[in-house]
C-alpha cells in the first residue's frame, strides 16, 4: 500500500480495514478478487492489489524467507523483497524508500545516483546486527528529521559524516523537471430505466475495475467534464448521455454499484450525474 501512496492516507483510509477484512496471508489468496479491489477502491495502482491476490495465491500461508524467492513474486521489487527481510525476517538487508534514498544522497553528495551504488552506500551504513531497527530508524529519520524542506542537521544522528552539511547545500538528489502530459476521453452514460451501463476493464491500467465505457465516437448529449490527477498525467473526461430502449449486457443501479470495485474516476462520475440529478 505504501508504493506510490502517502503513509497518512494509508493509515487513515486502508490499512486498518484491509486488515480487517483479510487478517493473514491465506484469507487474501481464499477472497475472490473482486473482493480485494473492493478493500483497495481509491489507492489507484490497481495492479499492486492483483498482483498482492497473485502472490498470497502462490505463498500461502507463509511469505518465504529469502531474497531471491521474494524477488521472483509478482509485485515485489528489490525494496519490498528487503523490507520483508529486515522487517518479517531480521535479516542484513537494507530498505530503500524515498526517504532513505534522499538520506544518502544527502550524506555522500549524491546528485543522481544509479540504483546499484545507492543501496552500495546502504548497506555500508547498515547495522548488520539490528536491521529491522535501523531501517526503521532510518524511515522515521528521513520523515521527521532529514525532511525535504527544513533539515534538522543539529539532532541529526549523520551530523558529523553528512557532506551536504558541509557543502550548507541540500539539494540531493537533484530533481528532474517534468511535463505533466494532459489526456482527453469521451466516456458514454449510457440510461436504461434508472440503470447505466458499466463495464469490467480488461486493459493494465484499472484492470479489474468496472467504470464507464470509453468511446471514440461519442453519441447523444454531452452533460459535462471531469478531472481527475495520475501520478504521471492529468485525465479530462467528456461525458455524454445517451438513453437507450434495450438494456445492455451490464447494467447496474446505485445500490448495485456501491458493492462494486469503481475507479476514482468513475466515483466523480457518479457523484456529477447525482449533481445534475441524473443518476
Amino acid at each position: 500500500m505504501l508504493q506510490q501512496t502517502q503513509v497518512k492516507t494509508v493509515l487513515e483510509r486502508y490499512y486498518t480495514p484491509f486488515l480487517k477484512k483479510f487478517p493473514t496471508l491465506q484469507s487474501v489468496a481464499e477472497a475472490p478478487l473482486d473482493d480485494v479491489l473492493k478493500m483497495w477502491e481509491g489507492l489507484g495502482y490497481y495492479t499492486r492489489a492483483k498482483n498482492l491476490h497473485k502472490t498470497a495465491q502462490l505463498t500461502a500461508p507463509k511469505l518465504p524467507e529469502t531474497y531471491e524467492k521474494l524477488l521472483a513474486l509478482p509485485g515485489i521489487g528489490k525494496n519490498t523483497a528487503s523490507a520483508i527481510c529486515a522487517f518479517a525476517y531480521r535479516q542484513k538487508r537494507a530498505v530503500m524508500e524515498a526517504n532513505v534514498r534522499r538520506i544518502i544522497c544527502r550524506i555522500y553528495a549524491l546528485d543522481d545516483p544509479h540504483e546499484e551504488m545507492l543501496i552500495e552506500k546502504a548497506h555500508d551504513l547498515l547495522d548488520e546486527a539490528n536491521p529491522f531497527d535501523y531501517n526503521q530508524a532510518m524511515m522515521d529519520i528521513g520523515a521527521t528529521v532529514c525532511s525535504v524542506k527544513a533539515p534538522e542537521c543539529t539532532v541529526c544522528p549523520f551530523h558529523e559524516i553528512c557532506r551536504a552539511r558541509e557543502l550548507d547545500c541540500y539539494d540531493f538528489p537533484v530533481k528532474k523537471s517534468r511535463k505533466v502530459p494532459l489526456r482527453r476521453e469521451d466516456v458514454v452514460v449510457v440510461f436504461y430505466e434508472g440503470k447505466v451501463a458499466l463495464q469490467k476493464r480488461e486493459g493494465r491500467f484499472l484492470h479489474g475495475l468496472w467504470g464507464f465505457p470509453a468511446s471514440d465516437a461519442p453519441a447523444g448529449e454531452k452533460v459535462g467534464t471531469v478531472h481527475h490527477q495520475y501520478t504521471h498525467f492529468k485525465l479530462e473526461v467528456t461525458l455524454w448521455l445517451e438513453v437507450v430502449q434495450q438494456p445492455h449486457e451490464e447494467m447496474f443501479d446505485r445500490s448495485e454499484i456501491e458493492n462494486l470495485a469503481v475507479s476514482t474516476v468513475d466515483k466523480k462520475i457518479l457523484r456529477l450525474l447525482e449533481k445534475r440529478e441524473l443518476f
